[in-house]
């Protein structure tokens, strides 16, 4: 789709049209419907994250939370399908498949809530890292973290979406 068509767009074709870019949660495409018309790509993405800043904390977690545990067989987007079968999470040896559940299952149980990462261009052994790294961190910051990482997954989103 182009953006022309996005900017002539009445409320609930855009929410539909958009509504998938921020994991189950259309009230960001429906809360930046008002901010259109939009120039380009990085101006509508731009106006998406400042929408989820702008969010309370509980609308933030909940955004957070709808997000899947990475290499399970939990229900997801097809997006977020997509993502991780471009990375290999869906064919994972059994050692990764313990590594990853073990310390996704640790992160969860840490921080109440899953953990985020914008896996387009990564390895298995990058997302490996960078998890048991990030499970070092506080709660406050692995908040910020997965509210980055998302917003990096809405722009890879956006970005292979609009033309």
């Amino acid at each position: 789709m182009t953006l022309s068509e996005l900017n002539a767009m009445e409320q609930a074709p855009f929410i539909e049209a958009l509504g998938w870019v921020f994991e189950h949660s259309p009230w960001v495409a429906e809360r930046v419907w008002i901010s259109k018309p939009f120039s380009n790509s990085k101006e509508l993405h731009g106006a998406m994250v400042a929408v989820v800043d702008g969010a309370s904390k509980m609308e933030q977690l909940a955004l957070i939370c709808a997000h899947p545990d990475l290499g399970t067989k939990a229900k997801m987007s097809n997006a977020s399908v997509g993502e991780q079968t471009g990375v290999g999470l869906d064919h994972l040896s059994a050692g990764e498949f313990e590594a990853l559940h073990g310390l996704t299952s640790g992160y969860r149980e840490k921080f109440g809530f899953p953990f985020i990462y914008a896996v387009k261009g990564a390895s298995k052994q990058q997302i490996l890292r960078a998890l048991e790294v990030r499970l070092l961190n506080e709660k406050e910051v692995e908040r910020t973290m997965a509210l980055q990482q998302i917003a990096q997954i809405a722009w890879f989103r956006l970005s292979g979406e609009i033309l």
